[in-house]
């Protein structure tokens, strides 16, 4: 299996498995937010794991920004993607992006190597 097939593939789990836990959140306690944020820093475990993904998308925004000069690179679709979904969407979105743009590179330098 391509590597670009399995980015993708982990693109739609990223959305469908935290998004199985979020919704029904939502369904039950609405868009409450200072609810939101009093689970998830309601004990030391889940403020870490909560700290860990907001350091997370830090990090793949920034690096998503320095790899956007790469010439056709869709930049804004990862970035949407972590601000909408998190960084499970986003970091498997931008490397499908950037295998992707790798293959047409290649394509376009020699058309029989794919």
């Amino acid at each position: 299996m391509k590597r670009k097939n399995v980015y993708l593939f982990l693109c739609f789990l990223g959305v469908a498995l935290p998004y199985t836990e979020f919704v029904p959140w939502v369904l039950r306690n609405g868009l409450n937010m200072p609810l939101f944020w009093h689970q998830l820093t309601a004990n030391r475990i889940s403020a870490f794991f909560g700290a860990d993904v907001l350091v997370s998308a830090i990090v793949l925004l920034v690096f998503v920004r320095a790899e956007r000069s790469l010439r056709g690179f869709r930049f804004w679709l990862p970035l949407i993607a972590v601000l909408t979904v998190g960084v499970s969407l986003g970091l498997p979105l931008f490397l499908y992006l950037r295998e992707d743009g790798r293959e047409v590179r290649r394509s376009t330098v020699n058309p029989t190597a794919i």
